[in-house]
């Protein structure tokens, strides 16, 4: 089997499985092949990025292992900590703070609290500088 990237008419690019390159030919030919988002049957091969595997003489890394994993995240929590705690949690308020310091409304401190998707979308459409924490955050008056 090999998978073709192709591209119909309409600009649209795809993917398909065909048992060679013949059968794809023959197919085509016959209007068999058709574009899964338009219908359109003049089909031709896209341009595709090869895989290429590593030249034999480069050695490859070992694959992590749960210890490597569990070591890793832990030094991500420690980096995140270390962060936090140089930034003021700020809640469900964090949309309006962020906002406010970008428009110079405030004075520009690191923050961090809850906003909803809709709310960082906005923010980002507007150019607020704002990125989500690696790691989930309970927030100050949930801590035991």
């Amino acid at each position: 089997m090999i998978v073709f990237d192709l591209r119909c008419g309409g600009g649209h690019v795809f993917e398909a499985w065909f048992a060679s390159s013949a059968a794809f030919d023959e197919q085509r030919d016959r209007k068999l092949v058709a574009c899964p988002l338009c219908g359109d049957v003049q089909i031709g091969k896209a341009v595709m990025a090869p895989h290429v595997g590593p030249k034999g003489n480069r050695a490859t890394s070992p694959a992590a292992t749960d210890e490597d994993r569990r070591a890793m995240l832990a030094r991500l929590a420690e980096a995140q900590a270390q962060l936090l705690s140089r930034s003021r949690w700020v809640g469900s308020d964090f949309a309006r703070e962020a906002r406010a310091m970008h428009d110079g409304d405030s004075e520009h401190a690191a923050i961090h609290g809850q906003a909803s998707a809709a709310e960082v979308t906005a923010l980002i459409e507007d150019g607020v500088p704002v990125a989500p924490l690696p790691l989930p955050v309970t927030p100050p008056k949930q801590l035991n």
